[in-house]
């Protein structure tokens, strides 16, 4: 039978956070500005999903092809990034929510890999729930790497021993997948994860997506049929 939300909710949301910047140019602001808006939002609105019920939330911050962006506006991330890991872990302790960061270390400064590494230990006990944080990550990287990672093995996968080697291992598929700021496209994130995620695009820029915003798309979530390719 067809799954539908008021009998299966979501287990696993991911949003990609898009819009800080045109945020802020619509302002006149500087983009950074429009970042550390959508820093406070995604911190209010993490509390939101998890008190939904939502096991797993994954949120995009940082890709791999957004690297490429002015120097200035990278050092602003990086500087949110800083704050994020080192003001704003004790209350996930608290909550018992358990943090992974997913991405290429290397990619971040050293002390902002240093610490990203330190909040994932402190949290590793939290069985409530799980945050997820993409910073520096591409899925068709993620992919590559999981494929080496089974050669090097000796290993003939299957489809759950892939899904194992990739940075998401552990977590279930995503149910549902969050965009704002108008864009309709994955942009390279969790692209094995979301083969069977339903899909839902918001035009707001991420610094005004709500809570009610985020009820509006578990609402349209709780329309859809999940048929996973059966018919009815």
């Amino acid at each position: 039978m067809p799954q539908k939300y008021a009998k299966v909710p979501p287990q696993h949301v991911a949003v990609i956070m898009d819009g800080n910047g045109r945020w802020a140019k619509k302002r006149l602001l500087p983009r950074a500005a429009g970042h550390r808006a959508g820093f406070r939002r995604m911190l209010s609105l993490v509390d939101h999903i998890f008190a939904c019920g939502i096991r797993y939330c994954t949120l995009f911050a940082l890709s791999c092809e957004n690297l490429n962006r002015p120097r200035e506006e990278i050092e602003g991330l990086f500087e949110i990034f800083r704050e994020y890991f080192g003001k704003h872990i004790a209350p996930l302790v608290e909550k018992g929510i358990a943090l992974r960061v997913l991405g290429d270390a290397a990619l971040v400064p050293p002390d902002i890999a240093a610490s990203m590494r330190e909040a994932e230990k402190k949290t590793s006990a939290g069985k409530n729930g799980v945050l997820t944080v993409a910073i520096g990550y591409g899925g068709r990287q993620d992919i590559v790497g999981a494929c080496n990672r089974a050669l090097q093995d000796g290993q003939k996968v299957t489809l759950e021993s892939f899904a194992e080697k990739l940075s998401t291992g552990g977590m279930p598929a995503v149910d549902l997948l969050i965009r704002t700021g108008g864009e309709k496209r994955l942009s390279n994130f969790l692209l094995f994860e979301c083969a069977y995620a339903e899909l839902y695009f918001s035009d707001k820029m991420f610094p005004d997506f709500s809570d009610a915003d985020f009820d509006a798309a578990l609402e349209a979530y709780a329309g859809r049929e999940r048929r996973y390719g059966r018919i009815e």
